[in-house]
């Protein structure tokens, strides 16, 4: 076999392949033996037809064409193993030439992972926001802790805003009742903004036996994205009390016996926050910083592939798990489809980039992955997907993920040592040292907007030359 490698553009190669006829040999007994197995013939046993009865019975072409399809991912997977190729995706497939007797000839198009050069990146300068803590954030704690502990009482009066009102819903769009639009029993807080537009307005005033109507539009449902209108009777009103913000109240909502000593543990949880934060920040302009120094080129098909994965799943997931559909998507978000379809592009753009650079950089820096690191990481995944460690672990192990597991932590260590090399000031003036942080901040990798581009090495050839379309079919 013979094969060349021409460079289209940066990220984009066509490798010209001849294969003489006899390295086709081993491709047709096993298209023969294939056949055999599948086709019955009257005079012969199954798996014992000879080869010249196939042809006849069934044509040469057939054959050929059999021999083709298990031949080309072998082939292709050798010609980008010579020409050394970092391929992405699958290739695209052209037969060029065939002739039963004569070489086969073939070019493969291909995306490939564009060359990068790191420059000196101890020079980035950013800036972040300094870890305050106002004290009205502290109190804005502490009323949100107190408002869990909040008693309530029935009253006999009309509901006013934020009472608890215990109400039965039932919603009906042109006449009809909904199947899935009758509720009762639910506990609202009015003015808390957490059930359906419109029933403030409706329930305020109201006492406890008194019945209401009111249009609203559906978020969710059967008829998500309809208007409604919604019958609700209120069957109870309720009155709430706040505990007292004082020494008793600390001992009855935490481990401390004082109100001040509460008020200072919630000045330390929202500092370590805004750490954490703040840690997260630096990641991120730090890494902007890093792209804007390095010209990545990228492949024009992968990107159309994550854009058209990324708006699949909004579509078939999302809208489906919401009721939404893109015009109740689009309003919700505030944006028309061509801002959406802009953003979308400049997100996977980015994350293309961020994986090409991370890659690079864990190359260069001969970065590795040790057992320890890869379990923490997949502790913190499992966390964040609500499956346990065992579930999650199984999980990537039988879908075969572990090597992007992998990849996930060494480009997590690869943008930390950009990180430790960059100058990080806060607002104030102040450096920050994030080697403070480093035990919270471990995982804030995840948090950064990256895109796998699938690589499809050599190893993984045969399956994506299985599936690839060719524009000349085999010639007999």
């Amino acid at each position: 076999m013979k094969s060349a490698v021409e460079t289209l553009n940066p990220t984009r190669v066509r490798l010209t392949v001849e294969v003489p006829f006899e390295e086709l040999k081993p491709s047709l007994d096993a298209a023969y033996k294939k056949i055999n197995q599948q086709v019955t013939v009257p005079g012969f046993r199954k798996g014992k037809i000879p080869a010249r009865v196939i042809d006849q019975r069934f044509g040469r072409g057939a054959v050929l064409e059999e021999a083709i399809n298990d031949a080309l991912p072998k082939f292709y997977t050798e010609a980008v193993n010579d020409g050394e190729l970092n391929v992405l995706g699958q290739p695209d497939v052209d037969i060029t030439e065939f002739n039963d007797g004569d070489e086969l000839k073939f070019t493969a198009e291909v995306d490939i992972r564009p060359s990068i050069e790191i420059p000196d990146f101890s020079g980035i300068e950013v800036v972040v926001d300094a870890v305050e803590v106002p004290e009205e954030d502290v109190e804005k704690s502490l009323e949100q802790l107190r408002d869990r502990f909040a008693a309530t009482t029935p009253v006999e009066r009309p509901a006013a805003e934020g009472d608890v009102v215990v109400v039965d819903l039932e919603a009906s769009v042109d006449g009809e009742v909904l199947a899935d639009g009758v509720a009762s029993g639910v506990s609202y807080t009015i003015g808390s903004g957490q059930l359906l537009d419109g029933i403030d307005e409706a329930v305020t005033g109201k006492e406890k036996g008194a019945t209401a109507t009111f249009t609203s539009d559906l978020k969710g449902g059967s008829a998500a994205g309809r208007e409604a209108t919604v019958k609700v009777v209120v069957s109870d009103v309720q009155e709430r009390e706040l505990p007292a913000l004082d020494d008793d109240f600390a001992q009855l909502a935490s481990e401390f016996d004082t109100l001040e000593e509460l008020r200072e543990d919630s000045r330390k949880r929202l500092a370590k926050m805004k750490s954490y934060d703040q840690a997260t920040q630096a990641q991120e302009r730090v890494l902007d910083a890093l792209i804007e120094l390095i010209d990545v080129p990228v492949p024009e098909k992968l990107l159309k592939d994550e854009v058209e994965t990324r708006t699949h799943n909004l579509e078939h997931h999302q809208f489906t798990a919401l009721g939404l559909d893109w015009d109740t998507y689009l309003e919700r978000e505030g944006k028309t489809r061509e801002e959406y379809d802009a953003e979308l592009e400049q997100t996977a753009v980015k994350g293309i980039k961020t994986q090409f650079i991370l890659d690079e950089l864990v190359n260069k820096e001969k970065l590795s992955v040790n057992q320890e690191e890869l379990t923490e990481h997949l502790m913190r995944r499992a966390a964040t997907s609500g499956m346990t460690p065992d579930q999650f672990a199984q999980a990537v192990v039988e879908g075969g993920q572990v090597p992007i597991l992998v990849g996930e932590v060494a480009r997590g260590k690869a943008l930390a040592v950009v990180v430790e090399a960059a100058k990080v000031t806060d607002t104030n003036g102040e450096p920050v040292d994030l080697e403070d942080d480093e035990d919270e901040t471990a995982g804030t990798i995840e948090s950064i907007e990256i895109v796998d581009p699938a690589d499809i090495d050599a190893a993984d050839a045969e399956a994506a030359t299985g599936d690839a379309d060719t524009d000349e079919p085999a010639k007999a």
